[in-house]
């Protein structure tokens, strides 16, 4: 089910209805409501796949317990029963056939051919979410940073909860599931930012992403027939395609969320307005740049280490980071572009004469250069990131960097100018929480005026409904 349709429409508003007036007697009772609603939600897809989300909850739910009276060795083996589990059951379904299919191509290299029977296996949506959501829980718990639950309804809830459970934000227990263990109260002002959020979401999903996506797929399918020029204005409509796409699914989520009571975290922050690549990681999908830095960056080292550690600990945590994301070495190029650039970045920052004097420059001019800047590179990297093959991204980017670069681009000069226009949106209201918080205008009617222009732009401007792009990671 997703959110962009007729049938969540239909099931949302009952959900709120149900959950607010019906089973609102006690906190249990309405824990058992959203488990229930949460697994029905996500059969929309594909029921067999409820045994994976059970047994991982399950799992880590009789870990953890058990993590507390635990000591030496014995504590390690059961992390590592959760690790693995999450982890082995991610890989089977997300990585068996990159590997078996790699380990084969390199065998070939060496005049070795092998052979082996590929298994198509169905990728359950929102497992490399939701098993580092649990993971996540259970090595807070192993370090000592919160304690085991001991309610397990709440704890299957905070694993399932349909709104982020498919693409996110990837929550922490330590900031989710308490929620789902206070009284909760509904609130009229947080609801109406809960549907601010739906709304915003809404108008990029429908109105940006799939409108680019159209255009994209186009121009990626048959990159040999245009200009450079044009091929680069394809990369940037990607660009604003899965931006529009991703951080419209978190703001309908987190707006969801709000209206059942819940707050989840902030997984967009007005990205392209980043001046570094640095930046840029600290606003783009923030659940996971964080989930990264926590339990493997910091593991590693963090940056309390020499150069040369620094430099291996960055490139690991992008080159997991581009494997997350899917088995095609695509991902991977995509990461080790973002690593290289973040290294090049840090080392500039810290020993560049350059560096320095720009860190010193505070005007508008230079702010806007730095950004225009760190777009072109974020843009050019995309490339990979959409590409089906390393072959089709490098005569992707060896077509725009042409002398057909500087040629007039065929079609979509308005679209692009629409989307230029709505970064002007987004850096008047980059100090503010999400694209429709509009509470610093004092004018009621304006507000309401604003509000209705954006539905209208979503019914009658939307695009051509299309799968949110993060369902297949």
């Amino acid at each position: 089910m997703q959110f962009n349709t007729v049938d969540f429409a239909l099931f949302f508003p009952l959900v709120f209805v149900l959950y607010w007036f019906v089973f609102n007697r006690s906190i249990k009772i309405q824990n058992v409501f959203l488990v229930v609603v949460s697994y029905l939600f996500y059969s929309f897809w594909d029921w067999r796949f409820l045994v994976l989300i059970f047994l991982s909850s399950a799992i880590d739910f009789i870990v953890a317990g058990q993590l507390k009276t635990s000591i030496g060795n014995q504590k390690k083996l059961l992390l590592g029963v959760s690790i693995f589990f999450n982890l082995g059951v991610l890989f089977v379904f997300k990585y068996f056939n990159f590997f078996i299919e790699t380990f084969t191509e390199v065998f070939l290299l060496f005049g070795r051919p092998i052979s082996y029977s590929s298994v198509q296996l169905i990728l359950p949506v929102g497992i490399s979410f939701y098993t580092f959501q649990t993971l996540s829980y259970t090595i807070d718990v192993y370090r000592g940073r919160m304690r085991p639950t001991n309610d397990i309804v709440s704890f299957f809830a905070f694993v399932s909860f349909f709104p982020q459970l498919v693409a996110g934000p990837i929550e922490r227990a330590s900031n989710l599931l308490p929620q789902f263990q206070k009284i909760r109260v509904f609130n009229y002002s947080k609801s109406i930012d809960g549907l601010q959020l739906i709304l915003g979401g809404l108008f990029k999903k429908m109105v940006i992403a799939d409108n680019c996506a159209l255009i994209v797929n186009n121009l990626f399918e048959n990159y040999t027939e245009y200009s450079g020029s044009t091929l680069f204005c394809g990369a940037i409509f990607f660009g604003f395609q899965i931006y529009g796409d991703f951080s419209g699914y978190s703001d309908i989520a987190i707006g969801s969320a709000r209206l059942l009571g819940f707050d989840l975290m902030k997984n967009f922050n007005f990205p392209y307005l980043s001046k570094n690549l640095i930046e840029f990681w600290r606003r783009w999908h923030i659940s996971l740049s964080t989930w990264f830095r926590d339990y493997v960056y910091i593991a590693l080292g963090g940056n309390r280490v020499s150069n040369s550690r620094l430099i291996f600990n960055i490139l690991i945590v992008f080159l997991l980071s581009g494997l997350w994301h899917g088995a095609n070495l695509t991902f991977l190029v995509w990461g080790l572009i973002h690593g290289i650039v973040l290294i090049c970045t840090i080392f500039i920052g810290k020993y560049a004469k350059f560096g320095m004097f720009l860190k010193k420059q505070k005007s508008n001019v230079i702010d806007f250069l730095r950004i225009g800047i760190t777009f072109f590179i974020v843009t050019i990297a995309w490339v990979f990131f959409r590409a089906e093959t390393i072959t089709e991204a490098f005569g992707y980017l060896d077509n725009i960097f042409s002398l057909s670069l500087f040629s007039i681009p065929k079609g979509n000069k308005w679209f692009l100018l629409s989307l230029m226009g709505y970064m002007m949106i987004e850096w008047f209201q980059k100090n503010r929480e999400h694209l429709l918080d509009i509470r610093h205008i004092s004018s009621k009617p304006i507000r309401y005026i604003i509000y209705y222009a954006t539905v209208f732009l979503v019914f009658y401007f939307g695009g051509e409904l299309q799968t949110f792009i993060y369902f297949q990671f």
